[in-house]
């Protein structure tokens, strides 16, 4: 392309403290370096982490470019890339896939030691950014940042997929999709005609409760204080509705009476200590499985009684649905082109890129459950 080797002017959201709006302004974005990539985005989701990340409950290195659950085509290439090229579409990925650390090396290992999510520096590997705004050079978001018209991202963590594919909505497939719909057809192994118990509908327990159906579940009980997101699970297969405020006693004593001995798998997707506990004590105490997918404040510190795991309980934590990124992206994105997987009740809202700030405010409200932000032509 004309661009391959210059400094690329265009517009992005940047994040110039927390607690404030974001601020859509030029940036300037450098060239790739050797084994990276720069890319045209042309859709981003708003996933929950970006506004933990903006409100300071999940603190990054600030100037920031925040979002991580983008799609777009490859604008040039640095030294060395061979597994994209310029003009192919990709899925920007929050999770790197070296193929040469000791977890992307493990059968069921997810968590690539180059990733830059749980002790964020906001830099590439070589400690530099390729962002510049008003002479200040501003940080990138768990290498991804996908809140701009282009953006720089080292090889392994883009992610081609197939030529056909819908950029307009498959940037879902970044994060939230593979996030809920894995933490039950791979974390847990939901079982045909079992019971599951899924606490928070938003965009990731949405995707739970797809990943419950497509296993089989019987049973599937929705919890959320938003009567909103409850009537839309439904929708999507939830059999049963919840709202914590509307009993008592404590949501999982609600449960266990429900189902008798509790659930045989129960998933949090929030992101508290409170709704944690209430996850684990929701399932059956011999042999249920809890699995954790919220990202909790930073500091926090998950409290319960060993007791409730000695009797059998299992508890797990889950990244991006134990999926490795690479590898199985983009048979994902296969998968909903023929059908197989239907994310698109997922997708509430669009907003064009400018209204960003819109898009925050939707989430906030619990308005929807996954609002994306177009930034041009899909088509292009």
């Amino acid at each position: 392309m004309e661009t391959a080797g210059k400094v690329i002017t265009c517009r992005a959201a940047i994040a110039w403290t927390s607690n404030a709006p974001l601020s859509v302004e030029e940036v300037e974005v450098d060239p790739p370096k050797a084994g990276e990539v720069r890319i045209k985005v042309l859709s981003s989701g708003i996933c929950g982490t970006d506004n933990h990340t903006l409100d300071g409950t999940f603190p990054v290195p600030l100037p920031a470019i925040l979002g991580h659950e983008g799609a777009g085509i490859v604008e040039s290439i640095g030294e060395g890339v061979s597994s994209v090229k310029p003009g192919d579409k990709v899925i920007l990925t929050i999770l790197p896939q070296c193929r040469k650390c000791d977890s992307c090396l493990h059968a069921k290992g997810n968590c690539c030691l180059k990733e830059d999510i749980f002790s964020p520096v906001g830099l590439m590997l070589d400690g530099t950014t390729r962002f510049t705004c008003r002479g200040r050079k501003v940080h990138n978001n768990f290498g991804a940042s996908t809140f701009t018209e282009y953006t720089v991202m080292h090889e392994i963590s883009v992610v081609k997929i197939n030529d056909a594919a819908p950029l307009e909505n498959v940037c879902v497939i970044a994060c939230g999709l593979p996030t809920g719909y894995g933490a039950a057809v791979n974390t847990a192994q939901v079982t045909p005609g079992s019971t599951c118990v899924v606490v928070g509908l938003g965009g990731v327990g949405s995707a739970v409760v797809l990943g419950c159906r497509a296993a089989g579940a019987a049973r599937i009980i929705g919890i959320d204080i938003n009567v909103g997101k409850l009537a839309r699970a439904k929708a999507l297969g939830v059999t049963d509705c919840l709202n914590p405020r509307n009993f008592k006693k404590p949501i999982q004593q609600v449960v266990v009476e429900m189902t008798g001995f509790g659930a045989d798998f129960t998933f949090e997707a929030i992101g508290t200590i409170e709704t944690m506990v209430a996850a684990l004590e929701s399932c059956n105490l011999s042999y249920g499985v809890c699995v954790l997918i919220g990202v909790s404040p930073t500091g926090s510190q998950l409290s319960f009684d060993p007791m409730k795991l000695l009797s059998g309980r299992i508890l797990k934590g889950c990244l991006l649905g134990e999926y490795k990124t690479k590898d199985n992206i983009p048979l994902l994105v296969d998968d909903y082109m023929k059908k197989k997987i239907d994310m698109d009740p997922l997708i509430t809202h669009t907003l064009p890129f400018v209204k960003i700030n819109e898009g925050f405010d939707l989430l906030r409200s619990g308005k929807c459950v996954r609002c994306i932000l177009l930034f041009g032509d899909p088509s292009e």
